[in-house]
Formats: structure tokens, C-alpha cells, sequence
């Protein structure tokens, strides 16, 4: 582990950190209205395509809160590109879709087994498993249907792309399989576990990024200045999660802390230790802070998101 002789980059001074809030506050309304308006509330008709108890399941899942980090950047991103937020808001509520269903899949007793997610009983606690598992996969297509019909269709084919790639086997399943296959080795590396959570978390985070700029018709070299930004802040991201799992506090952070360590999972801090892991943290948003170098002004409140995401504390 390289020990950092540089100071850090600051995001640029003219934002405060009550802006960014603000910003971030504003933009998480849009996806929360967005979500509640693509998922329709449980009908009481027996007949209707979508049966309550599927309708009432999803929303459950994807309406119970979050961070909204990844239709945030959405947003970021195509503000930061000279875009609409309005055209970059149904990529971003499939983002959110498509991590949600992540997430009811993962807390599945065949998965990590997890009985709590953001201070709520799990889907498959709070309905069944076999609930759960449709719950996720109406997510999952759902999002796709969205970006479909709800983008303009000559960039629609291109999220479309993105978010496969990013979502599928040679991404964020591909990194959980990764992740599963690995508990309980003693092999392990800092190589191979960046390689596990470069697609496991970041490959999404990532697309993110790369949808946002999308729908803004940003040009090839704004689009890579992206995606340099998302690895580095996909990989800071993880970090700071296994970093919570050892420090943080249960009640904020609405699931179990240390279940990582006790399921045999490779973290950072268990490669690196406590201090070498926030070290690795604090470089990986240096390099996503020097990666918009390109946008110039347009990325204040993406640079600023990468600092601030080494404080959050859940």
C-alpha cells in the first residue's frame, strides 16, 4: 500500500456543501416521484396483469428508500454534460430498478442470508421467498421496458446496452458470483477483490455515469472522463462499505454491521487494515476528482460527490 504525499483534490470552491445537498436532495425527489408513477399501486381486480401482491412486493422493495446513488449520478452526470435531467430520469429510475433487484436477490437465504435491509424486514421476510425472487425480477425487466419507451430512441439502444452490460454476467452478476466463490478463501489479493467489486458494485455505478452522458449526447472523450470517474468512485464506494460493515453503527446504517466478516467475505479492511483501507479510499476520489479535468466548472458537483462520499456513515 502506497502511503499518499499529496494533498487531496478538493472539489471546485465555488460549491459548498450545502449546495451539493441541496442538489442531491432535489434530485432524489424527482427519482422517489418517478419510481412511485413506473410501479402502479396493488388494483383490487383479480384480473389485472399485474397481481397486488407482485405490485405490492416491488414497491415495498424499491420505494422503502436509499441513497438513490446511482440515479443521482445519472443526473449528475447529464446535468454536468449540458443535458436535461427530465431526458436522463427514466435511465436513472432503471438504475435504481435494476440495484434493487440486486439487493432482494442478495438478501435471499440461498445468497447472504440477510433478514434487514434500511431498517426494514427483507422482502422474503416481509412477503416469501418465492415473492421475492418475482419481486426482483419484475424489477429487473421493468427497468429496461422504461428505458425502452420512455428514452429517446436514438439513445435508447445505447442505455440499453450500458445497463446490460453493466447489470449481467460479465458485470454485476458475474461479480457476485466472484464474491460467493471466494468466502471462506485465504488466497485472497487486492488485485482479485478490486476485480470482484470493479463489477459487482462498480460496473453499475459506472453506467451510471455512462447513461447520464448518454441522453445528453455527450462526445466520446466526455463519456470516458465518465467512466474513469465511475471506477474510481465505484471502488472508493466499496470501500467505505467494508469499512462501515467493521465501524459502523447497525441502527444507521438499517442492516446488519459485520456480517461481511462473518460470512468469510475478502473486504479491504481485511487486506489492507483499517487505516491502509481509507488511504486507498481517499486516493481512488483523487483520481475521480482529476478524471473530469475535462468538464471543467460543468463537474463541481461530481467531484464534489466523490469527496463527500468518504464521509457518509451509512
Amino acid at each position: 500500500m502506497t502511503t499518499l504525499t499529496t494533498p487531496p483534490i478538493a472539489p471546485h470552491p465555488s460549491l459548498t456543501s450545502t449546495e451539493l445537498a441541496e442538489f442531491v436532495q432535489g434530485a432524489r425527489r424527482r427519482v422517489e416521484l418517478a419510481l412511485g408513477r413506473f410501479v402502479p399501486e396493488p388494483s383490487d381486480d383479480p384480473s389485472a396483469d399485474l397481481p397486488a401482491q407482485l405490485s405490492e412486493a416491488m414497491r415495498y422493495s424499491l420505494l422503502s428508500g436509499g441513497k438513490r446513488l446511482r440515479p443521482v449520478l445519472a443526473l449528475m452526470a447529464a446535468e454536468a454534460c449540458g443535458g436535461s435531467l427530465e431526458d436522463a430520469l427514466p435511465a436513472a429510475c432503471a438504475l435504481e430498478m435494476i440495484h434493487t433487484y440486486s439487493l432482494v436477490h442478495d438478501d435471499l437465504p440461498a445468497m447472504d442470508d440477510d433478514d434487514l435491509r434500511r431498517g426494514r424486514p427483507t422482502c422474503h421476510k416481509a412477503f416469501d421467498e418465492a415473492t421475492a425472487v418475482l419481486a426482483g425480477d419484475g424489477l429487473l425487466t421493468l427497468a429496461f421496458e422504461i428505458v425502452a419507451k420512455h428514452t429517446r430512441p436514438e439513445v435508447a439502444a445505447r442505455c440499453v446496452v450500458a445497463l446490460a452490460e453493466a447489470a449481467g454476467p460479465s458485470g454485476m452478476v458475474g461479480g457476485q458470483m466472484s464474491d460467493l466463490q471466494a468466502e471462506g478463501r485465504t488466497d485472497a489479493t487486492v488485485e482479485a477483490l478490486e476485480s470482484i467489486h470493479r463489477r459487482k458494485t462498480g460496473a453499475l455505478l459506472r453506467a451510471a455515469l455512462r447513461v447520464g452522458g448518454l441522453t445528453a449526447g455527450a462526445s466520446g472523450d466526455i463519456l470516458q472522463a465518465l467512466d474513469t470517474y465511475g471506477h474510481a468512485v465505484g471502488l472508493a464506494f466499496q470501500i467505505v462499505d467494508d469499512l462501515l460493515d467493521v465501524e459502523g453503527d447497525e441502527a444507521k446504517l438499517g442492516k446488519r454491521a459485520r456480517k461481511d466478516s462473518d460470512l468469510g467475505k475478502w473486504t479491504y479492511p481485511g487486506l489492507l487494515g483499517i487505516e491502509g483501507s481509507k488511504a486507498r479510499a481517499r486516493q481512488l476520489a483523487d483520481e475521480a476528482v482529476s478524471a473530469l479535468e475535462p468538464l471543467g466548472d460543468r463537474g463541481a458537483r461530481l467531484r464534489a460527490l466523490a469527496v463527500d462520499l468518504l464521509e457518509r456513515d451509512r
